[in-house]
C-alpha cells in the first residue's frame, strides 16, 4: 500500500520506474546482420524482431527459451444485458477445455513448444454490470493487477497474453469508446458472432456504460475500474510486471490490447517492450493498433482470443531468431560480400 493509503497510487507509482531498452544490444544485432549471407535488410520484419528482442531483453543474443503464453479468465455482470451469444459458464467450461488440451491455443503452443498457464479469476463472481455500477472498486482493482504482476513469476523469456471470458469483447469496446471517443458502434463488433438484435443491445450496453460513468473516465484507471473485468486488470499488471523485469511481451488480440491500451493512456512508453502479434477481425482492433503505434505481424482474420495470434507470432519470431543465430556469415561461407 502507498503512503497515500490510495490503491491506485501504488499503479501510477511504477510508471516512472520503467526501464529504457538497452539500444546498444540492438545495434549489436544489427552489426551482425550486415554480416549474414543475405542483402541489407532482405528479411525485414524478421530482423526488426531480433533487434526487439535483444533490446528488451538487454542482451546481443536473445533468447527463446522459455515462451509462455498466460491467459487470464473471468466472468462479467453485463451479460447479463443480452450481449453475447453464450451463457457465462462458457468460461469455466472452456478452462477445463485447456486443462484437457483441447482448445486451439494448446495446439498452436504444442507446435511451438510454448509453455502455458491459465488463470482462473473468481468466476463464480463476475464483476458488476458496467450499466448499473461500476465494475469493481478500487482495492479490488488494484489486488486484481498485483495478482496480474504476480502471475509471470517462475520465469519467462517471451510472454505472450491472451483472455477468456464470456462478454469480455463488450468490456473492451467499452474501454476504448471511454479512451478515445467516437461513436459506441466505431468499437463494438460481433465477437462470438452475435446475431443483429444481440449487436444492437451491445452497443446500448456500451453506450449507457460509458454515460453512467461519464463523470470519472478522464483517469485510465478510473476506466479500468469501472468498465473493466478481473482478466484485462491482470492482463495490465502482466505487461507491466514484464517491463520491469525486461521481458518482451506479445499482445493477442482485441480484449488483450485494451489493457495495453489503458497503460498507454497513463505514459505513452508504457508499451515499448511489447510487440502486437496479429490484428483481430473484431471491431476497431486495427485502430487501436495503429493508435498505440503498433504493426502487427500477422494478420490472419482471427478473432478467437486464448492467446492464439500472440502464440502463432512466436513461430515466426523462433523462425526470425533462428535466421539471426545460425545463418553464416559472408565470411564463413566464403560468399564474396559488397564491395
Amino acid at each position: 500500500m502507498s503512503a497515500t493509503g490510495l490503491p491506485f497510487d501504488d499503479i501510477r507509482n511504477l510508471f516512472p520506474q520503467m526501464p529504457e531498452a538497452a539500444t546498444p544490444m540492438a545495434e549489436e544485432v544489427q552489426a551482425r546482420e550486415a554480416q549474414l549471407t543475405k542483402p541489407a535488410g532482405a528479411l525485414g520484419r524478421l530482423e526488426q524482431c531480433v533487434e526487439f528482442l535483444a533490446a528488451w531483453q538487454g542482451k546481443s543474443k536473445p533468447t527463446i527459451l522459455r515462451p509462455m503464453v498466460a491467459v487470464f479468465a473471468a466472468n462479467h455482470g453485463v451479460v447479463a444485458q443480452g450481449v453475447s451469444a453464450y451463457p457465462p459458464e462458457v468460461t469455466r467450461a472452456m478452462l477445463e477445455n485447456f486443462a484437457a488440451g483441447g482448445a486451439a491455443i494448446n495446439q498452436i503452443c504444442a507446435t511451438y513448444d510454448i509453455g502455458l498457464k491459465v488463470f482462473e479469476l473468481a468466476l463464480d463472481y463476475p464483476t458488476h454490470d458496467i450499466t448499473q455500477e461500476p465494475a469493481f472498486d478500487e482495492a479490488a482493482c488494484a489486488a486484481t493487477f498485483a495478482f496480474g504482476m504476480e502471475a509471470i513469476a517462475g520465469g519467462t523469456d517471451l510472454l505472450c497474453l491472451g483472455e477468456m471470458g464470456i462478454g469480455n469483447t463488450t468490456i473492451a469496446a467499452a474501454i476504448y469508446h471511454a479512451l478515445y471517443g467516437g461513436r459506441a458502434e466505431d468499437w463494438v463488433g460481433r465477437g462470438t458472432g452475435v446475431d443483429d438484435a444481440t449487436l444492437i443491445r451491445k452497443v446500448d450496453a456500451v453506450k449507457r456504460a460509458v454515460a453512467l460513468n461519464g463523470g470519472h473516465l478522464s483517469d485510465p484507471l478510473e476506466v479500468l475500474r469501472r468498465l473493466g473485468g478481473r482478466e484485462i486488470a491482470a492482463i495490465a499488471g502482466a505487461i507491466m510486471a514484464a517491463r520491469m523485469e525486461r521481458i518482451p511481451v506479445v499482445l493477442d488480440g482485441y480484449v488483450v490490447t485494451a489493457a495495453a491500451a489503458i497503460l498507454h493512456a497513463i505514459d505513452d512508453r508504457a508499451l515499448d517492450h511489447c510487440i502486437a502479434g496479429h490484428v483481430s477481425a473484431e471491431g476497431a482492433h486495427a485502430d487501436v493498433l495503429r493508435r498505440l503505434g503498433k504493426k502487427p505481424l500477422l494478420d490472419l482474420g482471427m478473432r478467437l482470443g486464448e492467446g492464439t495470434g500472440a502464440a502463432l507470432a512466436v513461430g515466426l519470431m523462433k523462425a526470425a531468431l533462428a535466421c539471426h543465430r545460425d545463418m553464416a556469415t559472408f565470411d564463413q561461407a566464403k560468399v564474396p560480400g559488397k564491395g
